[in-house]
């Protein structure tokens, strides 16, 4: 289910402190300086069992001459047309302001569910000041701090509380066709790629960088193989559309993200994988997609070797860790070089992300490695696992039964996925473990 949140704002009201605490992280920079958060930043979160992605729409552009319409305008409209829902937050230390009434005006006029959040409310002092926000009309309004964490799980039950009911995570139907989303940075090459598989211009392809603001869908039926291509949107067109055309596109890529059975990640092969490039890898992971990594214009690096190849892909695997079990290939989407090697592993980790291993066999092969390595003793307590069963899940989940499941640690978790990865082929997916009283 694809459910996305945007938080908007003025600048310097706590978005990004907000978008910190729902991912549990450091991930936007914060400062009291106003503008810090320039790049959209991306992630999901989850309450109370339920998950959705979250994006923090920033601040505004150092040089422009009209804050307002130049940015903040711009990413409210973006966010109104293309979010779930909106949190729309203000500062209670500083109260209402004309960039506050002007955005509210925008808001008002959408469908959209608006949440209004009045940040920094960490004392009764501030909580008798933010009482004057309800002048601003909204229903849903929220007293909290970003900072504190205090009433932020009253704005999230709301937040869910708007999200579709939906049927649990379901296995993947028999007669389902693979769903690939080429994922990547702007210039890549995403689009070339698509156009070299299906043998014609499907998409336009330039040097711009964010060419494709929106994502296509492509049915490819050749060569005995069948799937729907997603290709995502590009970043940006042009700098001056930087900021509005980067937010639209990152929504419509995670949306991608959300229809896909597996995840081709372009890496440039000159520049190598980056800090957005891992930011995209470990969402697709988060969100249980099959991945296959493409190193894409693996023709214009000079001077290879025997071990180019070999160096290159031991490098990455280490900035992929902990989850690098995933098949890489260098390609060259220009020269159409091993494209069609990387769709037949892409076929390969979709029909991995099904794969249901019997009970009995399970219980066979895991039984006799948690044998031959247990989990430490906890409080004088042997830990025993009796029982292990697959779930009825798109992602492949397992089941351990216990008598102390709370006291098995990460590192005896990751022994115990590395088992069901080397005895079962789940390459490219990830696998997520669960452990139950029994």
């Amino acid at each position: 289910m694809s459910f996305t949140v945007a938080i908007v704002g003025r600048p310097n009201v706590g978005k990004s402190t907000f978008f910190n605490r729902l991912l549990e992280s450091r991930k936007a920079i914060v400062d009291d300086v106003s503008g810090v958060t320039r790049d959209r930043q991306y992630g999901i979160t989850d309450w109370n069992g339920r998950t959705f992605n979250v994006i923090d729409t920033g601040g505004f552009v150092v040089g422009s001459d009209d804050v307002f319409e130049t940015e903040i305008r711009k990413q409210v409209k973006i966010a109104i047309d293309e979010a779930d829902v909106l949190v729309f937050m203000t500062d209670a230390a500083v109260g209402i302001t004309e960039l506050d009434e002007a955005m509210a005006d925008m808001l008002r006029r959408t469908k959209r569910p608006v949440f209004l959040a009045v940040n920094k409310v960490d004392n009764s002092e501030r909580q008798l000041a933010a009482t004057e926000f309800y002048s601003m009309g909204f229903d849903s309004i929220f007293f909290l701090s970003s900072m504190t964490g205090s009433g932020t799980g009253e704005l999230l039950d709301a937040v869910t509380e708007m999200m579709p009911v939906d049927a649990e995570e379901t296995e993947i139907g028999e007669n389902e066709l693979p769903r690939f989303a080429i994922m990547g940075q702007p210039n890549v090459g995403k689009s070339s790629l698509l156009n070299a598989l299906i043998g014609e211009e499907r998409t336009i392809v330039s040097d711009i960088a964010g060419t494709t603001r929106d994502t296509i869908h492509t049915h490819y039926n050749l060569y005995q193989k069948e799937f729907i291509l997603i290709d995502t949107a590009g970043i940006r067109k042009k700098s001056k559309e930087k900021d509005d055309l980067e937010f639209y596109s990152i929504i419509r890529a995670i949306k991608a993200m959300d229809e896909a059975d597996v995840c081709l990640l372009l890496i440039d092969a000159d520049k190598g994988i980056t800090a957005q490039d891992i930011n995209i890898y470990s969402l697709a992971a988060r969100k249980g997609k099959g991945i296959v990594v493409l190193v894409n214009k693996w023709d214009l690096i000079e001077g290879k070797e025997t071990n180019t190849a070999r160096d290159y892909e031991k490098n990455l695997k280490q900035r992929l860790a902990p989850f690098n079990d995933v098949p890489i290939v260098f390609i060259s989407a220009k020269d159409k070089t091993r494209i069609f090697k990387g769709i037949e592993l892409a076929i390969e980790v979709f029909e991995n992300k099904k794969r249901k291993v019997q009970t009995s066999v399970l219980n066979e092969v895991m039984l006799k490695a948690v044998q031959a390595y247990r989990a430490p003793v906890v409080r004088g307590h042997a830990i025993t696992i009796k029982y292990v069963t697959q779930l009825p899940t798109q992602t492949p989940s397992f089941a351990f039964f216990s008598n102390f499941p709370d006291d098995i640690k990460q590192p005896y978790k990751n022994y115990l996925e590395n088992q069901l990865r080397k005895n079962f082929d789940f390459k490219g997916v990830p696998v997520r473990l669960f452990f139950r009283k029994k």
